[in-house]
């Protein structure tokens, strides 16, 4: 099923009465450098879904910054929030993550005068969401609600690095977005640490992840 029309998932919510679906995804679990952001949207289950809509990883850049512009004219609504490096030094990136997922979900709840109906996070279930939800391992490259939350995630960091990028000019992050890349890593070597890179097991243990640069 490709993601830019609803899966078969999405459909049996609807036809259940559950039309209101909010897909989750996050990106930046995996970079040596700045925060993870968390994607909540509901997209409008009366509106024709947008062609080219996949998997976030599987898109240019451009192509990400084109259809992201569409899907925030045409989402419900739509929650985004990050966990900062701090707090990802402080809780673990997999705590991190789910408080970036909490944090976004919280304002898609705030924004709309219905609650959701049924939550879709892509990957694994996540404990102490704070909600009832079904998790699709590779729901980004399925679901329509999941893969279009990844896209505004992916684009929202990407931009995110990019400006952090013009402050600290030696990481390449406007190419890496913080990933582990043999740039990113010679430049650690040769200029250490800034504030925006994360800690958490040392340096040195992340760079042994060797994590493409559009990994999640």
């Amino acid at each position: 099923m490709a993601a830019d029309r609803w899966s078969r998932l999405e459909r049996e919510f609807r036809s259940s009465g559950q039309w209101l679906i909010a897909g989750i995804d996050e990106v930046g679990r995996g970079p040596l450098a700045g925060p993870v952001v968390a994607c909540a949207i509901v997209m409008s289950p009366d509106a024709r879904c947008i062609r080219g809509v996949a998997d976030s990883k599987k898109l240019s850049a451009a192509e990400r910054e084109r259809l992201a512009a569409l899907i925030g004219e045409r989402a419900l609504a739509v929650g985004v929030a990050a966990a900062s490096v701090r707090e990802i030094d402080r809780l673990n990136i997999l705590r991190a993550t789910t408080l970036a997922m909490r944090r976004a979900l919280d304002r898609i709840v705030r924004r709309m005068p219905e609650a959701p109906h049924h939550i879709l996070v892509d990957g694994r279930p996540v404990q102490n969401l704070g909600f009832e939800h079904t998790a699709v391992v590779g729901g980004d490259a399925t679901c329509y609600s999941i893969a279009c939350a990844s896209i505004i995630a992916k684009v929202t960091r990407d931009d995110l690095m990019s400006r952090l990028a013009a402050r600290h000019r030696d990481y390449g992050w406007e190419r890496n977005s913080g990933y582990g890349t043999a740039e990113h890593r010679e430049a650690l070597l040769r200029c250490g640490r800034t504030p925006h890179h994360r800690t958490t097991f040392g340096i040195s243990r992340q760079l042994e992840l060797e994590l493409a640069p559009d990994g999640e």
